[in-house]
């Protein structure tokens, strides 16, 4: 299978929006790609997820291998992709197109060596991944498989070289502040709901935190008021937390709770909604499916490193289920208009997903 195939269906893919929650063009037209290729029960689910099953022999537990559809990109966002022979860039072409289109790509090459696989090769183009997605599209994967698959291996398009065996907690809220409002003149002095928030960020920032485990806070997101002239009744802010360390993780939102309960005064309304709860979760370096993972890496000679992040796997690795994320290549500006995928890597990338598929088959119990 010549490599240009597999970068054309990229871009392809690449060129279909996909902002998370509006899945639904890319996953048809990866479901009329799975139908071409005559896989076995070809379906898609409530939240948009598109699965395929090539059949294996029947000797060994299936095995999960997915990659997201969606993208942080919204659909006015201009798609345009430039080509050297070095990269490719466009938004959203390694965060997650390539990593779509490498299920095919597995599927070439383990067809072009025309050894049938000992079970069953479920293959998944998932939802939500991304932003306030929460992983929605992986948790209804994982509650309909189970523990029944030898192991789930999630792909992302860039990262090659990590192996992520650890899932990174993450905690995301929206915290609210409410006033009465007013007249900007008429009203001078009642509380506005921006200018309590703004106070509340500036505690928030003030908060400390560890280097070690490593830890952030961040906000993303601000939005309120009414006009230049109206004393805001309302304002909100979307806040992301992470920690390496599940308890330190939990201190830090009792942190934050604390400071939503103090900011309450009369006149002034704060409340907290969690919108997104990414569960933590490993397995050891030492499992067998990790040991693969970095034995693949060597043999391609590239240096390997065990990682944590925030993906996919975060579902399987939280209810104690084997799973790792590989990347496919390298390449710079994730999440940005700017976005690329670097080329050269990407035949050893794809070689050490193919090789990785066909030992697990053999190699893990």
């Amino acid at each position: 299978m010549p490599l240009s195939r597999f970068l054309d269906l990229a871009v392809q893919i690449q060129q279909i929006p996909a902002p998370t929650f509006h899945e639904t063009e890319r996953g048809t037209f990866v479901r009329t790609l799975f139908e071409q290729e005559k896989l076995m029960d070809i379906h898609t689910d409530p939240l948009g997820n598109v699965y395929a099953r090539l059949p294996g022999l029947g000797k060994t537990a299936p095995l999960v291998v997915s990659a997201h559809l969606d993208t942080v990109f919204p659909f006015s966002t201009p798609l345009a992709v430039t080509r050297t022979p070095e990269k490719i860039t466009g938004p959203g072409i390694g965060d997650n197109s390539l990593a779509v289109a490498s299920l095919f790509a597995l599927l070439w090459r383990l067809r072009q060596e025309k050894h049938p696989l000992p079970g069953d090769l479920w293959l998944v183009a998932n939802t939500g991944e991304e932003g306030l997605g929460d992983l929605r599209g992986m948790r209804a994967v994982v509650d309909r498989f189970g523990a029944q698959p030898l192991a789930y291996i999630v792909i992302e398009g860039m990262s090659f070289g990590k192996v992520y065996h650890r899932a990174l907690g993450v905690r995301r809220y929206r915290i609210s502040a409410t006033t009465e409002g007013g007249h900007s003149w008429g009203s001078y002095g009642k509380p506005s709901a921006i200018h309590e928030l703004a106070a509340f960020i500036t505690r928030l920032t003030a908060l400390p935190i560890p280097e070690k485990p490593r830890t952030s806070l961040n906000v993303g997101i601000i939005e309120g008021g009414t006009s230049i002239n109206t004393i805001a009744p309302h304002a909100s802010l979307d806040l992301d937390l992470r920690s390496e360390n599940p308890k330190t993780l939990n201190a830090l939102i009792r942190q934050v709770q604390a400071l939503v309960e103090q900011a309450t005064r009369p006149g002034v309304l704060f409340s907290a909604e969690i919108i997104g709860d990414r569960p933590a979760g490993e397995i050891s370096p030492s499992h067998t499916l990790v040991s693969l993972a970095l034995d693949c890496l060597n043999a391609l000679d590239i240096y390997p490193q065990l990682n944590i992040g925030s993906t996919d796997a975060n579902v399987p690795l939280s209810r104690g289920l084997p799973a790792i994320c590989v990347g496919l290549t390298t390449g710079h500006g994730a999440h940005t208009v700017n976005e690329y995928i670097d080329l050269p890597p990407l035949e050893k990338g794809l070689a050490q997903l193919v090789m990785l598929v066909q030992r697990a088959f053999h190699e893990l119990p």
